[in-house]
């Protein structure tokens, strides 16, 4: 399976934005997914993940601003920003694991910069 992540971009502090994460390929079924998320010079961490039937679960640090959904139909996964922080830049990475599969697939990455 390939995935395209995009929606990354400027914004400002406290404007919203909405990355978006394809998967494409043939034969698969999406299983869990999640979003992560790398700043220069520090450790790549979890933002949010969501299960196959939709149960979404949030980093802290993003609870009540951030929302990941999928569209199983078009195998894609969105992570919408709101309430932007500048501490949220960074480049956000899709991690996507199939049914049947043990293997993790990441998407390219999108960066998100965020200017106070």
């Amino acid at each position: 399976v390939q995935l395209q992540a995009s929606g990354g971009g400027w914004m400002q502090a406290g404007g919203s934005q909405r990355l978006s994460c394809a998967a494409s390929g043939s034969s698969f079924i999406i299983d869990r997914v999640g979003w992560y998320r790398q700043a220069p010079g520090k450790q790549r961490e979890l933002v949010a993940t969501i299960s196959r039937g939709g149960s979404a679960n949030y980093a802290d640090f993003v609870k009540g601003r951030f929302t990941i959904s999928r569209d199983n139909v078009k195998n894609t996964v969105y992570l919408q920003m709101n309430s932007l922080h500048p501490e949220d830049a960074a480049f956000y990475y899709c991690l996507v694991q199939l049914v049947g599969d043990g293997n993790d697939y990441w998407g390219q990455g999108t960066e998100v910069t965020v200017s106070s």
